[in-house]
């Protein structure tokens, strides 16, 4: 599947109109099933569905001004994470806002590949750390954000970053440890 992602963004980029209705509903089945295993991790009472986190995401895919213009299916799933990222994001601060009892709600995430930081992580704090983590070392909160919001294994994800298996794991445990460090209490 990989393979015709990759096929259809390069007919995008030779302006083949027909690629582009081929895409998206591919891509978007894949972005459910991947917004789907993260929220299967959240608290009952979770207001924000697959579904729902999808299609905004769609949307913003969609509706950018670069929309049909991705270079690389690194491109588009950096664009995917980077959208979901926002998304759920924005979801926790609504939750958060005083005048909708934000004080008492929390929104955690199962962080699968971080277990050495607990079962759940308040999603502004990982938010905070990866911004964090940008100012330190760029790539590694790229990997992170691929890992987590688009829930690419090691390997697909330094295919996206075009960097080696070995590189990816090393910039992995990096950043596990700086999140580690981040999100433990007390710091």
């Amino acid at each position: 599947m990989s393979s015709d992602i990759s096929t259809l963004l390069i007919a995008l980029e030779h302006g083949e109109s027909v690629a582009a209705e081929a895409l998206l509903p591919l891509v978007y089945d894949q972005l459910r099933e991947l917004a789907r295993a993260k929220l299967a991790h959240e608290t009952a009472g979770q207001t924000l569905q697959a579904t729902a986190l999808v299609h905004e995401a769609y949307l913003r895919l969609v509706d950018a001004p670069l929309a049909q213009k991705w270079q690389s299916r690194k491109h588009f799933f950096a664009a995917a994470a980077e959208a979901m990222r926002r998304i759920l994001i924005e979801n926790a601060r609504r939750k958060q806002a005083l005048k909708r009892g934000g004080e008492w709600d929390r929104v955690e995430v199962s962080l699968n590949d971080l277990p050495e930081v607990g079962a759940d992580v308040d999603l502004l704090e990982l938010d905070e750390a990866l911004t964090r983590l940008v100012v330190e070392d760029a790539q590694a909160a790229e990997m992170v954000k691929l890992r987590y919001f688009t829930g690419l294994s090691l390997t697909e994800t330094a295919e996206m970053m075009e960097i080696s298996e070995s590189s990816a794991r090393r910039l992995w445990l990096y950043a596990r440890s700086f999140l580690l460090e981040e999100l433990s209490p007390g710091t």
